[in-house]
């Protein structure tokens, strides 16, 4: 078995967290003898240690922490790591640091944007000292290039994040019975937090849904996802917008929840709007719970939807156009099923965690063999 070890820097509910969490429960399977480090806490920090992998906690208390980087050294000398990979700059200099002069390869993954200068400088210090740089998209890979202005083009490797189906299957509606929803009732949902970057973009799903709710008197909608600190404004505006268009009753804003499988097999239509995104979790997720979909008309989201033909597509911001796209899946109950089953199969080909460990695998012993 490979011995490999993987670090993150906070345990909250996020998609890479979900996607690293996700490898921790089937690296085994893949033959990935994998040991998590976790620099930070967070929500999920108890799903780690019962995922299966070998998890440490460390404390980081500065930027660069040196004392961390000791003891990531003394954790890759005893344990023979002949890989690592961190999710983020900021772990990928400590595993930097921490391997210098050892026979270990350097992994780096992109799991989305670069939002300060600081992370910006780090990415581009360590890209050419990784002996591999993943990037989750193509999409996310030229933004990297266009927007950043990082070197992406040298020992880059795509490899598509994977959900884990096991873990997100379920039979449970809990949200219809939580929201008093009839048979016959359909529910719309978004999962994604409010963040203050410009990412997510759940306002124009609330501009869209008067028109949506107006023809069909029996839909509801529900926003999934915590409120990060500095997008209180934005969490507000939606609430007041759906208020003063007589839709409040009609529109649900459940904050971040831990029943994810559930709040999916409680959908009859997921939709994503966004404005950035690397691969995002939630979109596969809802794909491999065969959950119909309707995605904005960025270059991540046409990619996981293969240029529309497993999703629907509105252009980014229309309110109009998504609403026209969510009358058209929510009156037509075989059009959604449809649509749905084909995005599952595509998912599970391209977007599961069977998928994403075999080509990371796959990655890992072409490295080795330099």
């Amino acid at each position: 078995m490979l011995k490999v070890l993987h670090t993150l820097d906070s345990l909250g509910r996020g998609g890479a967290e979900m996607q690293a969490l996700d490898v921790c429960r089937n690296a085994k399977k893949h033959e990935l003898d994998l040991t998590f480090v976790a620099t930070g806490g967070g929500a999920l920090e108890e799903d780690f240690r019962q995922s299966g992998a070998e998890f440490i906690r460390l404390n980081r208390r500065l930027p660069v922490d040196f004392n961390v980087v000791l003891q990531l050294r003394k954790i890759l000398k005893q344990r023979e790591i002949q890989i690592v990979q961190g999710y983020q700059p900021v772990e990928g200099l400590h595993l930097y640091l921490a391997s210098i002069g050892l026979p270990v390869k350097r992994v780096l993954s992109f799991q989305g944007f670069i939002y300060d200068e600081k992370n910006r400088r780090t990415a581009k210090f360590l890209i050419p000292r990784m002996h591999a740089n993943i990037v989750v998209s193509r999409g996310l890979q030229n933004w990297l290039e266009a927007v950043d202005k990082l070197n992406v083009r040298e020992n880059f490797h795509v490899v598509y994040n994977g959900a884990d189906r096991e873990r997100i299957l379920s039979n449970r509606k809990i949200l219809r019975e939580e929201l008093n929803l009839h048979d016959g009732d359909l529910l719309i949902g978004m999962i994604a937090n409010f963040y203050r970057d410009p990412r997510k973009d759940q306002m124009t799903i609330c501009r869209a849904l008067p028109k949506v709710f107006a023809e069909i008197k029996r839909a509801h909608c529900v926003f999934v996802g915590r409120i990060e600190t500095g997008a209180e404004e934005k969490f507000e505006a939606c609430v007041r917008f759906c208020a003063e268009n007589g839709i409040a009753d009609r529109v649900h804003f459940l904050g971040g929840r831990g029943d994810v499988p559930h709040v999916l097999a409680s959908l009859d239509l997921f939709v994503f709007s966004s404005l950035q995104e690397g691969l995002p979790v939630a979109v596969t997720e809802a794909m491999l719970t065969r959950v119909p979909m309707i995605v904005s008309d960025i270059e991540p989201l046409l990619e996981v939807s293969d240029n529309g033909k497993y999703a629907e597509v509105f252009q980014t911001q229309n309110a109009s156009e998504l609403s026209e796209k969510m009358l058209k899946l929510l009156t037509d109950e075989n059009l959604r099923e449809d649509l749905g089953g084909r995005a599952f199969d595509f998912a599970r080909e391209n977007f599961s965690i069977e998928a994403h460990l075999k080509n990371l695998k796959n990655l890992y012993e072409s490295l080795l063999k330099k």
